[in-house]
């Protein structure tokens, strides 16, 4: 078996965290990527939900930057399983006092979608989009976030798909309303 080569590590405390989750990532460019992408997340930036500004370059521009390229390869090519990523991380959540789950919080549920420009991007739809107020073509997403009055993160997100790509719409056995994801992801079947 060959040496597992020691990861780079992250800034800060974000190494201790970042360190729990290595035993789920097989190579060094994956470890290398969850730390970069975490990076990214907490760090002040103007937009969070851009590759680009992720990885701390200039929008469009710094597209074809490396650290911009290395981000979208772990993100949507690499082999590591994102369903067990969130279980750690909620594993984590739970087993700290801090931000243990107890009977004077809520969990929430929220379908929110984003604009999108173009039907290229997986569940594209015309939807109503509670972030503009109204019917346009974007994307949904069905999520959950534990709150209390100290702290609130998120539990699950899934897309929501709409029924023009199915093959027979909201006959399709695949096909899934927002509620009957929501009713999923909170596990009441």
């Amino acid at each position: 078996m060959t040496k597992r080569l020691p990861c780079p590590p992250a800034p800060g405390p974000l190494e201790t965290y970042a360190a729990r989750f290595d035993d789920l990532f097989e190579t060094l460019a994956q470890r290398r990527g969850f730390r970069e992408y975490l990076a990214g997340l907490l760090l002040p930036r103007d937009r969070n939900k851009t590759l680009t500004c992720l990885a701390g370059t200039e929008l469009v521009v710094g597209a074809q930057h490396a650290a911009v390229q290395r981000l979208q390869f772990f993100l949507s090519e690499s082999t590591w399983d994102n369903e067990q990523v969130n279980a750690r991380r909620l594993e984590l959540l739970l087993a700290d006092p801090a931000t243990v789950s107890h009977g004077n919080g809520v969990l929430v549920v929220d379908d929110s979608g984003d604009r999108k420009s173009g039907t290229a991007t997986a569940h594209v739809g015309k939807q109503y989009l509670g972030s503009v107020g109204k019917i346009d073509l974007g994307v949904v997403t069905v999520t959950t976030c534990w709150a209390d009055e100290r702290v609130y993160y998120p539990v699950h997100a899934r897309p929501y798909t709409p029924a023009h790509h199915f093959p027979q719409g909201k006959k399709d056995p695949g096909f899934q309303s927002k509620l009957q994801i929501a009713v999923a992801v909170v596990g009441l079947r």
